[in-house]
């Protein structure tokens, strides 16, 4: 073995030989030094052991610069387009950086100092765009956030094969989009009095948005009454619904993707009121090792049979058995809350006015086959015809997941053993989109069971099930709150209310009794304004009485909650919307 003395000299000649450099470059500029340290890694480009430690030499240095100097910023740019796998080279006149890719470029137009004019995105065979928000990180110095945003787009067209090969997935891309353009321009009849909630739920194609700064065509395909009540109170306008990016992606086999627009202008249409497709044959389709792509945004947990269904409908381009599957509420749990799940949950839900309910999920029911599935990051896809039965699935299992959700809670530990709860349910699964709440009211020795169906996204059907007790109103009642709440802890309030009353006193006419009562409105006002007021000094800190006025159907549809769902924190309600809502229930 080397002995100590051996091993001094070789230390004393490194702090030598450091000491040495470090008199060299004193005098020496910070652009002098930057400079040399990309010439060292030319040199070892080849190298990641060398390479490794010189780039992020060159990384301190650009972050100690904060890219103050035109060189500055052209070297931050160049080392954010290696990290990201880009190439990158100045113009002539070296006021232009490209970071360039097969498919696309960015073009940053620099001014003396450092400072960044423009920045212009541009796709293959496609003139550069400015692109505000990436114009705006980098005016900013936000380069960690710039850099994420060049790795969107670097994923995006993350495509197998030559630059010919992505080039023309990248064409196919594009005359999907013109498709599914056409098919939401297409007329239908409205059902919602808000235009834009009702292009999300019931579009054929939801709420699309064209590409823009770098990002892909997304499409908004579900928004629950939190996401409209958060949407309308934090911006004025609504954006918070589910969504998904339509990308392509890689495929183990080749898949016949358009290379044109398969509806006529204008288009024709079938008795359903959808288009006509020209048939995918060798003049307008070609094969390709790629698949076009819904990316969810968030990732939406799905039962089996759903994914079955969509396999069904994508001809088997989407796998028809996940290879994992879990319970359905714990997948909702996973994705929403640091609370494990083991043999089922007990849940805590407050509610407004002190009262908590609690709810159990039985593990041993949950772990049902037909209530497992998985979690779903995209949906592959061959065809635009696919899209708008895709979507409804996708709306269907979110609907049911909202309701799930409403019951789940992370505040069960803030709770103690011996705590007593307003009301005590137990969650029970039925069919695939079918469930069961099993309680008992607190003047009342028997059990009860809400039976829950939901048919689809538009449509929920609730059925009370109680020992001498039949009133087929109270149903369709009972439905209609769930419907414009989508959330059970508040149907079951609202349950307790009606049944409570029912058997102790004779109740006014429900229709006659709302919420715009309490916060003095007219009952006839039509209204998609909110107004917000403080609770009373009574109750809970931190709850609000929302107005939102909504209008109203045949036989006054004015008695059911219009959006007290789970917050964010699952099922806390910081808001309490009142619109339609019985004045008992509060």
């Amino acid at each position: 073995m080397e002995s100590k003395s051996e091993r001094a000299p070789a230390s004393l000649k490194t702090k030598t030989l450091m000491s040495a450099l470090k008199t060299k470059y004193a005098d020496k500029s910070w652009n002098e030094t930057m400079q040399l340290v990309r010439r060292c890694m030319d040199k070892t480009r080849g190298d990641k052991r060398v390479s490794e430690p010189i780039t992020k030499c060159l990384e301190k240095i650009n972050e100690a610069l904060n890219a103050s100097s035109l060189t500055g910023m052209v070297s931050r740019l160049e080392m954010i387009a290696k990290q990201r796998g880009l190439g990158s080279h100045l113009s002539p006149t070296e006021t232009v950086c490209y970071l360039t890719a097969d498919l696309f470029y960015i073009e940053v137009l620099l001014l003396p100092g450092g400072r960044v004019e423009d920045v212009r995105a541009a796709h293959r065979g496609e003139a550069p765009v400015s692109s505000p928000s990436l114009l705006q990180l980098l005016r900013m110095k936000k380069f960690q956030e710039f850099s994420v945003k060049l790795d969107d787009l670097v994923s995006f067209y993350n495509i197998q094969g030559d630059r010919d090969v992505k080039a023309k997935v990248y064409s196919a891309l594009r005359h999907l989009e013109t498709d599914l353009f056409k098919i939401s321009h297409l007329p239908r009849s409205l059902r919602e009095s808000d235009l834009h909630v009702d292009l999300i739920m019931n579009g054929r194609i939801g709420n699309v948005q064209p590409a823009r700064d770098g990002t892909p065509t997304t499409v908004e395909y579900y928004i629950s009454p939190l996401d409209v009540l958060m949407g309308l109170s934090d911006t004025g306008d609504v954006g918070s619904g589910r969504m998904a990016l339509v990308m392509v992606g890689n495929s183990d086999g080749s898949h016949r993707l358009q290379i044109e627009s398969l509806i006529s202008s204008p288009p024709q249409v079938d008795s359903l009121g959808f288009p006509v497709f020209q048939p995918l044959t060798d003049s307008c389709s070609e094969l390709l090792p790629a698949t076009f792509l819904l990316k969810l945004q968030p990732p939406l947990p799905m039962l089996s049979s759903f994914i079955e269904n969509m396999g069904t409908i994508t001809d088997g381009v989407m796998s028809e058995k996940p290879l994992q599957v879990e319970p359905l509420p714990q997948l909702l749990i996973k994705q929403r809350s640091h609370i494990s799940w083991t043999d089922g949950i007990q849940c805590v839900v407050p509610l407004p006015a002190s009262e908590y309910h609690s709810y159990v999920f039985p593990g041993a029911e949950w772990g049902r086959e037909s209530w497992k599935g998985a979690l779903i990051h995209t949906v592959p896809f061959c065809h635009p015809g696919h899209v708008p039965a895709l979507l409804n699935v996708l709306r269907h299992q979110s609907a049911i997941n909202v309701l799930l959700e409403s019951c789940l809670s992370d505040h069960s530990h803030h709770m103690d053993a011996g705590s007593q709860f307003d009301l005590r349910c137990e969650v029970l699964p039925e069919s695939d989109h079918c469930l069961s709440v099993t309680f008992s009211l607190d003047d009342s020795n028997h059990l009860a069971v809400l039976e829950v169906t939901a048919e689809d996204s538009h449509q929920m059907s609730c059925r009370l099930l109680m020992p001498d007790f039949v009133d087929h109103k109270l149903d369709d009642y009972i439905s209609r709150v769930l419907m414009r709440c989508m959330s059970i802890p508040i149907t079951m309030r609202a349950i307790r209310k009606k049944v409570s009353s029912q058997t102790s006193r004779p109740v006014p006419d429900p229709e006659l009794s709302t919420a715009m009562e309490i916060t003095s409105c007219e009952p006839a006002s039509v209204s998609h304004e909110a107004v917000q007021e403080p609770r009373t000094a009574s109750s809970s800190p931190g709850y609000y009485l929302m107005s939102v006025s909504s209008p109203v159907a045949d036989n006054a549809n004015t008695d059911a909650v219009a959006n007290p769902s789970p917050c964010a924190s699952l099922a806390v309600y910081p808001h309490w919307v009142t619109s339609g809502l019985p004045a008992e229930l509060l």
